[in-house]
């Protein structure tokens, strides 16, 4: 019995232990020690408070729970469990595990990038004494005594001062014994940065019920006109609308804040703090009918049809072919399962028409989440999915790492877009890729649409893998620009003066603006000229963090860099020689805007590009403008491509297409093809017939010609036939190595010597390493390694799991030190 009776205690007394995910780039999950008094609030997903390191403190995820303690360290206990429900669910665990597998990279890189800042507890490290408070000493230790003696004398004191005081670096256990006794505050303490936004309400006190009470207070505020006024306007308003905002009232009355202040002082007003949402403006009318055409109809049905036997399904419309209402009826069908939809796209700041007809059509059912929100629109928005009170979600690359609950749907649209891939900081992951094993882990649905889908994703579809629908008529009556090259070469040697502008171009621009209609024009480059140049001994100025040249911009009068955002001022006198000729070479956006203002006088001009849209609502008031016809004119790099449709758009100037298919990447013509469609299919989307100058000078490349017969099926089989001789995908995956170092011998040596490793174990499928184009960025010198992996036959994990022991077998050597290694798994 007594045996009994001491296993009982024993079972009951078991050390609870739990694995974390710190938000550090650690290989491992971290083993803590669970108190008992929290143990039955433990479960995998909450956020607990924990300490790592020798002060530092962490908001880290629950990933597993076990009775077995760590065999190499001592677990340290969590400090706090921040939730009652749990904010990460398992499904996005999974996702998380798998995004760390296949991209190579740490969870707690994964935990970064998926949790909003404002749900990432800011640590701050200064405790003061309790106001007021009687302190009864007795029942403090010596160092608990200690530390509030020196708090009495000091007033405040630093983690790092309480360490040096007790001669000890463990002092959070004490720390958290007088937080429990309460007689200490952690000054900006372990706090959540994330407060929903309130709003006041005011509310007549509810003596004041019938009309006769109300008669007789108005009477008896005779001598407060303004205090009056403020009360008619609250009965007026009562009238029309149940809840009364405070500012409301007092734009309605014009009384003034003292009048209300009065009123509310006497209780006749009292002052309703309530949450309102910070996501939705004014409300708006559902608008939910449109008739889809024949082909648009056929396309839905075989969408459909091909669910029954495919999980990802590729839409290959024209431009202006109706995908997006496609998108809506299939978000219609969804719902009515009661499940919820993610829409993907590529940068939520250049797709807000789409943003606008979704929530025209479906209200505040939709949700937004994207990098232009603050910290704590996101984590409402967050908060809102796992509750299941958002069915619709629009984002971008981000937003699959939401808690979904019951995903239906998974809609990428523009799936092409480069926007999709993270490339700094790890992981580096592809959000169309992440998606369609979010849509597996969740039994969803997967549909991908684009005018010029990625030749991955055809390959896919044409392989079986993914099912196929074409839909190749324009929705309505409109139909396809017609697209003409004009040689750069011939206008400059029919031209005294170089221009940028070919004289059909103009002629164009001029007919349009007769018309009341309007032009884009397109150059990929942003700033008023890539490079300065001293015309007498060639020095260009560069970045002195980076190789590369620095970019002129007009707006600011400065040199930038647009690598690591260094800024210097303009050059007149070159500093190598002392020579007064400076002369600009190439153009951007800037340069453009001037000289059309210079050439046609009359044409109201915007510009759309990363320097004009840094404001969080800045892209929605240009493309707003533009829509309403304030602008005739929208000069702009590739953000003019994505999502755009205008009814008055029927010009469309290429300035300069050769920087685009020369660029030096294996993707270089399938993007070229890629941008110069989506750019010329914004021409044209009504009846008028869109028409779309092209101007370079290597008027014969094949390119050219295929967006001139809209022809993405030759583009697709001449890119494949090259990719298949040259070992590039979607024949192979790539893995790309970067190393990087602070000084240039040592990033060679390095590198050699990575080299020699991989080499040794994939052989032939190494290439490098090589100085790539741009060779230091932000002070370090780089080098790079390309992994070949074929598809057939070669097991893809087995490669990875080799690839990360090499990695650490480098990461080891001494000889390495100072240089550390970016993995990009697919980096395109």
């Amino acid at each position: 019995m007594l045996e009994f009776q001491a296993n009982v205690f024993h079972q009951e007394r078991v050390t609870l232990f739990v694995e974390v995910v710190l938000p550090l780039a650690i290989s491992k999950t971290y083993t803590y020690r669970v108190p008992n008094e929290l143990a039955e609030k433990v479960a995998i997903g909450k956020r607990v408070i924990v300490q790592f390191g020798k002060s530092k403190i962490y908001t880290a995820i629950i990933y597993e729970t076990s009775n077995k303690a760590p065999e190499r360290y001592e677990a340290k206990y969590i400090i706090d469990i921040l939730d009652d429900v749990a904010l990460v669910t398992s499904t996005q665990l999974r996702l998380w595990d798998w995004v760390k597998e296949y991209y190579l990279c740490q969870l707690g890189e994964v935990m970064q990038a998926a949790l909003p800042a404002a749900l990432k507890l800011a640590s701050e490290t200064k405790i003061t004494a309790v106001d007021d408070m009687e302190v009864d000493k007795a029942s403090l230790n010596d160092k608990e005594f200690l530390i509030i003696e020196a708090l009495e004398v000091a007033g405040e004191l630093k983690i790092s001062d309480v360490v040096k005081l007790l001669g000890q670096k463990t002092i959070f256990p004490l720390l958290k014994s007088l937080l429990n006794k309460g007689v200490i505050k952690v000054s900006e303490e372990l706090r959540e940065r994330y407060k929903p936004k309130k709003k006041a309400f005011i509310l007549l006190n509810s003596i004041f019920k019938i009309d006769e009470e109300k008669r007789l207070l108005l009477e008896s505020l005779d001598k407060a006109p303004k205090q009056q006024d403020a009360v008619l306007a609250y009965l007026q308003l009562s009238k029309k609308q149940s809840s009364i905002a405070k500012n409301d009232l007092l734009e309605a009355s014009g009384c003034g804040q003292s009048a209300l202040k009065s009123l509310i002082d006497k209780e006749i007003f009292i002052v309703e703090e309530r949450v309102v949402s910070r996501l939705y403006g004014e409300e708006v009318v559902e608008e939910t009918f449109f008739t889809l055409s024949n082909a648009q109809q056929d396309a839905l049905n075989s969408i459909n049809n091909q669910f029954l036997s495919k999980d990802v399904v590729l839409l290959h419309g024209v431009t202006a072919s109706g995908k997006t209402q496609l998108y809506i009826r299939l978000i219609e069908e969804t719902l009515k399962k009661n499940d919820t939809i993610l829409y993907l796209l590529p940068e939520i700041a250049l797709t807000s028409q789409i943003v606008d007809r979704l929530r025209l059509h479906f209200g505040t059912e939709v949700g937004v989440y994207h990098s232009r929100f603050n910290d704590n629109e996101r984590a409402e928005v967050w908060h809102k999915v796992l509750k299941g009170e958002i069915k619709v979600i629009l984002g971008a690359r981000s937003a699959v790492f939401l808690p979904f609950n019951k995903l239906g749907l998974v809609i990428v649209d523009e799936e092409h877009e480069v926007s999709f891939k993270q490339f700094d900081p790890a992981p580096r992951y592809h959000a169309r890729d992440t998606a369609i094993y979010l849509g597996h882990l969740h039994n969803a649905k997967v549909l991908l649409g684009s005018a010029t889908p990625a030749i991955e994703t055809y390959y896919n579809a044409k392989a079986g893998k993914y099912g196929f629908v074409r839909l190749s008529e324009r929705y309505g009556d409109s139909v396809l620009p017609d697209v003409s090259i004009v040689s750069l070469k011939d206008q400059g040697k029919n031209k005294a003066s170089q221009s940028y502008f070919s004289d059909k171009l103009l002629e164009e621009i001029k007919n349009a603006f007769a018309n009341k209609e309007q032009v884009i024009l397109f150059q990929n480059r942003r700033g008023y000229t890539p490079m300065l140049i001293c015309r007498t001994c060639g020095y260009t100025p560069k970045c002195t963090n980076c190789d590369v040249s620095l970019t002129f911009h007009k707006s600011s009068g400065k040199l930038h860099c647009h690598y690591c955002g260094f800024k210097e001022d303009v050059i007149n006198v070159c500093p190598a020689c002392g020579s007064t000729h400076i002369e600009n070479k190439g153009f951007g956006t800037e340069r453009i805007e001037e000289e059309l203002s210079f050439i046609i006088p009359e044409a109201k001009i915007c510009r759309l590009d990363l320097d004009s849209t840094r404001g969080k609502d800045s892209f929605e008031r240009i493309i707003a403008d533009f829509d309403e016809q304030r602008f005739n004119v929208l000069v702009g790099t590739q953000m003019v491509a994505k999502g755009l449709d205008f009814g008055k758009v029927t010009v469309i100037g290429i300035i300069n297409a050769d920087s685009l298919i020369n660029y030096p990447d294996f993707r270089a013509f399938e993007r070229s093809f890629s941008l110069l469609s989506q750019v010329s299919g914004r021409a044209g989307r009504r009846a008028s017939v869109g028409k779309v100058i092209i101007q370079a000078y290597a008027t014969q490349h094949r390119v050219l010609e295929q967006v001139v017969n809209h022809d993405y099926e030759s583009m697709f089989m001449t890119e494949a036939q090259e990719r298949k001789h040259y070992a590039y995908p979607p024949f192979y995956r790539l893995i790309k190595i970067d190393i990087k170092h602070k000084e240039q011998q040592q990033v060679h040596a390095c590198a050699d010597r990575l080299g020699i490793l991989l080499k040794e174990a994939f052989g032939q499928r190494v290439l490098g390493p090589e100085v790539p184009l741009v060779s230091r960025i932000r002070n370090y010198y780089i080098n790079t390694v390309l992994l070949k992996v074929e598809r057939d036959g070669t097991s893809i994990q087995k490669v990875k799991a080799a690839l990360t022991d090499i990695l650490v077998l480098f990461e080891t050597n001494k000889l390495n030190k100072g240089a550390f290694v970016q993995v990009d798994v697919d980096p395109y």
